[in-house]
């Protein structure tokens, strides 16, 4: 533990500045971008005490809003490519010159044509956790074009949202009835309404987009000592949304989701990991699995010591 750093709160003063224009102004928050380095998108949903998932979801630590206030606990899931799959079609395969374009060729179809793309780049991570798996596009015909393949890459971010809600639908015993989404990839029309659509719920998105750097601006702006942001409910102003209601029904979204599912099953199995002493391989044989999940170890035996 030496060797780590000092578990803090996501709302406290750390320090103060020591030298420049801003010399005496107190340091307070943080924002992990952990979104970024090790998956692409993650969900989760918040408790008071660490709970284990039988649905394949990772315990981690959520927030804590100040150093005596308790800490809050996840059920997180966590998808290795989801806005990644875009630029991949950009800089990769080189269908689109803009990730803009590829709402616009989506459009253009308005389906995949029985295409299906399983981005697992780097395995599959939640739920599934398998290493082996790699990237496959499935359901070819002499019709598809590069429109159907960026329908599907757009079909693949929502289809894989809902296999992580299932599993938290299953975990907490209370379906969903609505998606808070945020983030760059909000901006795009197509894929909102794909994903309410897949998830047979309403999908809500904010005005402001980016509402995870918000949340960390005012839990620092609350902290005690700073004063400049208030985090009751009566304190701040209304949000305005965009929803996104269902537009298909649900026997095609589930035919939908049941063909994705086929497809996942068949990217399983493709990189066979060197075998192992005792004969049985280890998750720990893909990189950025196995970061992921001792991050996430670290986090919550940090969260031991500061809710101690």
């Amino acid at each position: 533990m030496e060797i780590l750093p000092k578990v803090r709160s996501s709302s406290e003063i750390y320090g103060l500045m020591k030298s420049g224009a801003l010399t005496g102004v107190p340091i307070s928050g943080c924002l992990g971008d952990q979104s970024a380095a090790l998956v692409g998108q993650m969900f989760s949903t918040t408790i008071l005490k660490p709970i284990l998932s039988e649905h394949g979801l990772l315990t981690t630590v959520a927030y804590k809003l100040g150093r005596d206030k308790p800490v809050c606990y996840a059920l997180e899931g966590s998808v290795a490519i989801a806005g990644a799959v875009v630029r991949w079609l950009r800089d990769n395969l080189g269908i689109v010159k803009s990730s803009s374009e590829v709402e616009k060729l989506a459009a253009e179809v308005g389906t995949s044509y029985g295409c299906y793309f399983v981005p697992a780049f780097s395995g599959l991570y939640a739920p599934y956790w398998e290493p082996s798996a790699r990237g496959i596009i499935c359901g070819l015909t002499q019709f598809t074009n590069k429109n159907h393949i960026a329908f599907a890459a757009l079909e693949a971010v929502c289809f894989q949202t809902r296999e992580i809600l299932d599993a938290m639908n299953k975990d907490c015993g209370i379906p969903l009835s609505e998606l808070q989404v945020d983030g760059g990839m909000t901006n795009n029309k197509i894929l909102m309404q794909l994903q309410a659509d897949i998830l047979c719920i309403q999908v809500v998105k904010p005005s402001m987009p980016e509402t995870t750097a918000l949340g960390a601006a005012m839990a620092a702006g609350a902290a005690e000592g700073v004063g400049v942001w208030s985090l009751n409910p009566g304190d701040l102003t209304a949000v305005t949304w965009e929803r996104f209601e269902p537009q298909i029904n649900p026997e095609e979204s589930e035919y939908r989701y049941a063909r994705w599912k086929k497809a996942v099953m068949k990217s399983m199995g493709w990189e066979i990991s060197e075998p192992q002493a005792n004969g049985d391989s280890s998750i720990f044989s893909s990189l950025p699995l196995g970061f992921y999940i001792v991050s996430s170890m670290i986090m919550l035996i940090g969260a031991k010591y500061i809710s101690g």
